[in-house]
This record gives structure tokens, C-alpha cells and sequence, in this order.
């Protein structure tokens, strides 16, 4: 199930999951709490070509950040002593700045993904991308009923942010193959959950199939990439 035969530009978004250097880059959050941050970087080509195609179509994007204030009141004492256990303490001093706040280089997106001007970015303290920010108001705002999802990590932060929309109503497509895990051995399983009982967080596609669709769709008079 893929979602994709009646997409709308004016009713659908794209949503590009935490694409940032703290999770994608040496120095950053997660190669300091010692994931294989290589998964991460494989993805953002095929996150660059959904931008590309979904810029064209006119849909409306928006790009997420996980973080928080440079004084950490917004960091819940359970989500900051996970990170310690982790090995990489949220706040703390890293190459790339203080790990997981914002204003820090780390908490900034990759070069290859930054948002364009006429673009939307999220900043959020959670690991879903609706709980305390204005994500839901602005989708709402813009009339927007499906989501296509992408970014990183899978079984966190993206499953998180699916489930969330779901909740909400939204019609869901998360493209697979632009998702990575923290782990190999999560990928799969984290995108095979959702296609059960007849799609319960909807469908999934790959880049390709998205791109064809997006591509289908008349041509917007957008900035380019």
C-alpha cells in the first residue's frame, strides 16, 4: 500500500524528520552516544530528491529539529538522564557544539538539506514533531489532510511523528528508503509495523515511486533548489 494514486499539492506536505548535523554528522549527538551515524548520511540523497520533487509540485515542506533550550527547561529529567546513559549528555560540550540545542552547529540542518526561505522549520523538544510546537495549527492552517515522511530515525523519532499525525487523521505515506535506523536490524521491522491490519499508520513507498508521483503532478512556479 503506497497511498500515492490521488495526491493533491494543495492538501498534501512533506515532512522531513530531523535532518540535522547532531544526528547525521561526525562530532554530533549520535556519534557521540555511538550510533553508526553512516545510516543516517546514506539517506539524504533520496531526502534531496523528494525536496527536489515535491519543491516542483508545490507542496508544502517542513523540516523538523529535535532540541532544546540552551538552559534545558524544556528537557524532561527522564529524556536528559537517558542521554547520559547513552554516553552523549544532552547539553553538553561537543565538536560540534553543545549537544541537542539549539543555536549550536550540531543542532543545525546537513548543508545538502537546508530549507529553503519559503519553508517551514520545526523545532521541537519531543521526539514527535506535534508536542509543543505549532506543527498541527500550521497543517491545519494550510488545509493539509496527507503527510509524506521521511528522516531519521525510523523507530524513533519518525514513528513517532507518524503516529502522532495518524492520531490526528491525517492520511500517511512514510517513504521507506528515505528513513534510516539507528540500527540495521530496526529498519525493517520499524517499517513493517506500519502496513498491519490494513495499513494502521498507512503506507509506505520508496523514493522512486514518490518522486513519480510528485513528478506527475503540474509544475509550481517555486524557488529551486
Amino acid at each position: 500500500m503506497t497511498s500515492l494514486q490521488d495526491l493533491d499539492p494543495s492538501t498534501t506536505a512533506l515532512i522531513v524528520i530531523d535532518m540535522q548535523r547532531d544526528f547525521c554528522s561526525p562530532g554530533g549527538y549520535a556519534h557521540q552516544a555511538g550510533l553508526d551515524i553512516a545510516r543516517m548520511q546514506a539517506v539524504v540523497g533520496q531526502v534531496k530528491a523528494l525536496l527536489v520533487a515535491a519543491r516542483a509540485a508545490g507542496l508544502h515542506v517542513f523540516h523538523t529539529r529535535e532540541g532544546h533550550l540552551p538552559d534545558l527547561s524544556d528537557c524532561p529529567p527522564a529524556k536528559l538522564a537517558r542521554s547520559v546513559a547513552a554516553g552523549a549528555p544532552i547539553g553538553s560540550a561537543g565538536p560540534l557544539g553543545r549537544l541537542l540545542v539549539r543555536g549550536e552547529q550540531g543542532h543545525d540542518f546537513v548543508p545538502e538539506l537546508r530549507p529553503l526561505s519559503c519553508e517551514h522549520v520545526i523545532d521541537k523538544p519531543g521526539y514527535g514533531a506535534f508536542h509543543k510546537t505549532t506543527l498541527g495549527a500550521l497543517l491545519s492552517a494550510f488545509g493539509i489532510r496527507r503527510l509524506l515522511l521521511c528522516g531519521v530515525t525510523t523507530e524513533v523519532c519518525v514513528h513517532s511523528t507518524l503516529r502522532e499525525a495518524i492520531d490526528r487523521g491525517f492520511f500517511c505515506t512514510t517513504v521507506g528508503d528515505a528513513t534510516a535506523a539507528s540500527q540495521a536490524e530496526l529498519q525493517a521491522p520499524a517499517l513493517a509495523m506500519i502496513g498491519v491490519e490494513g495499513g494502521i499508520f498507512g503506507g509506505v513507498c520508496s523514493t522512486a515511486e514518490a518522486v513519480q508521483a510528485l513528478n506527475a503532478l503540474p509544475r509550481a512556479n517555486r524557488e529551486a533548489a
